[in-house]
């Protein structure tokens, strides 16, 4: 597919939100009902992708009246351990594809969906297309840190890196950050074994030896722990690595929650204590609740796609349509096309001149 900088920018018009109504392990009722709240709670226009029959039944259950939501057909479903090469080949009309060519036409502002990872990312990246000057679309999510969040990517959609495509998820990150997450001047990160350069394999080091030259806001080498700890506030690393990483990390606060139950039942002062500290419980587990999250943005396409977690509940959907609506309104994808523009140019210049960019080190 021929690469453009053309994207989808918003007006001032209320944005809708295409919602896969067949994607997802308790779909559609799960997804269905995420869409309604969010257009009940978030005033946020819904289109439910699906067979038409069954998302209707869905919807029966709830009161939509007075709300921005449709039902658009896709005869299509992809199921969740379907190969994704079978998914694109066999399955043209799949309620996948069919909210991502509502983005991509512009009748909507992304899409949300908590279907097949692989043939979500596919489809994203084979419909919509990547912006010029990005190779490699990155999953991208944020994790509570002692100051607020941190943003990561990769987290999973490319396994196998390069290192020239770490500048890349360096820059996506920082618009993301600072757009969404709302970090005035991002510090980057790379995740590595140890803060020094001589730490990590053959890739990170490269990386670090790049990013150091290329990247005025690069910190260094971050350890697992510094995603946490607030020492930067964009951490990249390749999916491989960061998508075991965070799987560990939601079975670690799922574990402990279980840990942490356990123990209550076991006195009644426990018992006790946690009925006077209660509030202070609920504050803790909702920071550190991925539903709040909602998904993990694909950052580098021509538009918005929102990767939700296959057992996401209604809520981590509600969550990831508000996302959605909000990475199309700050014109998320504009700007990083925007940014990757201004860095082509710069280094054409340089090539050109024979003088180094402004900003670059020696």
């Amino acid at each position: 597919m021929e690469q453009s900088e053309s994207t989808w920018v918003p007006d001032d018009g209320p944005i809708a939100i295409a919602v896969d109504a067949m994607g997802g392990d308790h779909a559609p009722e799960f997804p269905v009902e995420g869409a309604v709240c969010a257009a009940r709670e978030l005033g946020i226009a819904i289109r439910l992708v699906g067979q038409e029959e069954v998302v209707r039944q869905a919807l029966a259950s709830h009161d939509v009246a007075g709300l921005d939501i449709e039902i658009v057909h896709a005869a299509d479903v992809i199921a969740m351990d379907e190969p994704v090469v079978t998914a694109l080949r066999k399955k043209k009309h799949s309620s996948l594809r069919v909210a991502a060519k509502l983005v991509r036409e512009g009748s909507v502002g992304g899409m949300v969906s908590a279907g097949n990872t692989g043939a979500v990312m596919a489809t994203a990246k084979i419909v919509m297309g990547t912006l010029l000057d990005v190779s490699r679309p990155a999953l991208t999510t944020t994790v509570p840190n002692i100051n607020g969040h941190t943003t990561w990517l990769d987290v999973g959609a490319n396994v196998d890196v390069k290192p020239e495509v770490f500048r890349e998820f360096a820059i996506m990150g920082s618009i993301y950050a600072q757009e969404i997450v709302g970090v005035r001047n991002p510090r980057v990160g790379l995740l590595s074994i140890g803060a020094e350069e001589i730490k990590g394999t053959n890739l990170t080091r490269e990386v670090h030896r790049r990013l150091k030259l290329e990247s005025p806001n690069f910190i260094g080498n971050v350890e697992g722990r510094d995603l946490f700890n607030g020492r930067c506030d964009v951490v990249v690393c390749d999916g491989f690595t960061g998508n075991v990483s965070l799987k560990a990390l939601e079975a670690i606060v799922e574990t402990l929650d279980i840990f942490l139950r356990q123990e209550i039942e076991k006195r009644f002062l426990s018992r006790l204590g946690f009925f006077l500290c209660r509030p202070a419980f609920r504050g803790f587990k909702k920071k550190v609740d991925y539903a709040e999250m909602g998904g993990a943005p694909l950052l580098g396409l021509k538009g918005c796609a929102i990767v939700c977690h296959g057992g996401s509940s209604p809520r981590a959907i509600k969550n990831a349509v508000r996302v959605a609506e909000e990475f199309t309104r700050k014109r998320v994808t504009h700007r990083i096309a925007q940014r990757m523009r201004e860095l082509r140019e710069a280094s054409a210049a340089v090539t050109e001149k024979g003088e180094p960019a402004a900003g670059s080190r020696s």
